[in-house]
């Protein structure tokens, strides 16, 4: 096969209220917008585009594993322990749903987040090496 996958454009997130989550992105996380309608927004965070699509309540892109463990569909990362640390005291500052700093017993340290839908996202220490020499 000669072309590849080369990276993800767009995640779809479910919610409620299209306006309401996309002012919670972008005063909470610091997502730009660059679209609304009352159907969907198209927020910018993280070097990727999400879609914030309006959807029935109870809705998430959360998932259950094979032990019955409610899981997250997305990761993000940060440049290291310090900058885990600093956002996840920010989030809490900030009143966003946050659990604690875990080892999960891999590299690097992980926290879990929550929106307003509660959709749930992990963020990671470890950024990864390919981003890190191509952006930064």
């Amino acid at each position: 096969m000669k072309d590849k996958l080369l990276r993800v454009g767009t995640t779809y997130i479910p919610v409620t209220n299209v306006e309401l989550s996309s002012k919670w992105y972008v005063d909470k996380l610091g997502a730009e917008l660059s679209y609304i309608d009352k159907d969907k927004a198209i927020i910018n965070l993280a070097s990727q585009s999400f879609f914030l699509v309006a959807a029935n309540e109870n809705q998430s892109a959360n998932f259950f594993d094979c032990n019955g463990v409610e899981r997250f569909s997305l990761t993000f990362e940060v440049d290291g322990l310090e900058a885990l640390e600093l956002l996840n005291k920010d989030f809490k500052e900030n009143e966003i749903s946050v659990g604690e700093i875990e080892d999960r017993g891999h590299t690097g340290r992980n926290f879990v987040f929550y929106d307003l839908d509660g959709n749930k996202f992990d963020v990671w220490s470890e950024l990864s090496p390919t981003f890190k020499k191509k952006f930064m």
